[in-house]
């Protein structure tokens, strides 16, 4: 067995070994508002499930150099944003609003998606996603070491639920129609594959 002292390795170092590690991770698309108006769109894989009662996922957003990104700085001033799932359909669409754009430009018409107006908040989802989060904040930290942030962790509150019809049944989500994707390291990506079933011990 291998041993890494997390303090003696460089950022990029602990990078490569938690995304490396910790997979497959389901990716969020974020839409969120600028001060101007502004809808900008960007992919998070540091994402997840916080809690069902109330219903609340978790984003980190990682800063860059120490300044804040987009995404954070929009939820941050209005308290909404729309979490979406990724799947097969929508990837490559959601890939290009990686790009480092400037706040005034939106990753969403760059990408060619389409912005759908939400049911209990301000800030629009887009249409090409099967599951729609609307949230509002709940808690936001900074996180970080040595006197630096790195990050900024988002609580949020989900307030309504957007579900394609096509992938529900009986309540509950059929995975197999929503071909969901997951981020794997550097740029390779996952698809649900082949699964299994365990019975909970009682």
């Amino acid at each position: 067995m291998l041993s890494f002292d997390p303090k003696a390795n460089t950022e990029r170092e602990n990078y490569k070994l938690l995304i490396g590690t910790i997979i497959p991770r389901p990716i969020a698309f974020v839409t969120s508002k600028a001060e101007d108006g502004t809808i900008n769109g960007a992919p998070f894989s540091y994402f997840n499930i916080v809690s069902s009662k109330p219903p609340m996922i978790s984003l980190a957003i990682q800063r860059k150099e120490g300044h804040m990104k987009d995404t954070a700085r929009n939820i941050l001033r209005q308290n909404e944003f729309v979490v979406h799932v990724v799947d097969e359909a929508n990837v490559e669409a959601i890939n290009l609003t990686a790009a480092s754009l400037p706040p005034d430009e939106s990753e969403i018409e760059k990408a060619n998606l389409t912005l759908v107006s939400s049911k209990k908040i301000s800030v629009p989802g887009i249409k090409e996603a099967k599951v729609r989060l609307e949230c509002r904040l709940e808690h936001a930290l900074e996180l970080g070491g040595d006197g630096e942030i790195s990050t900024d962790f988002i609580i949020g509150r989900v307030v309504h639920f957007s579900i394609d019809k096509d992938i529900y049944d009986e309540g509950k989500i059929n995975q197999s129609k929503l071909l969901p994707v997951s981020r794997l390291a550097g740029s390779s990506y996952a698809k649900i594959g082949e699964t299994f079933s365990l019975e909970r011990p009682k």
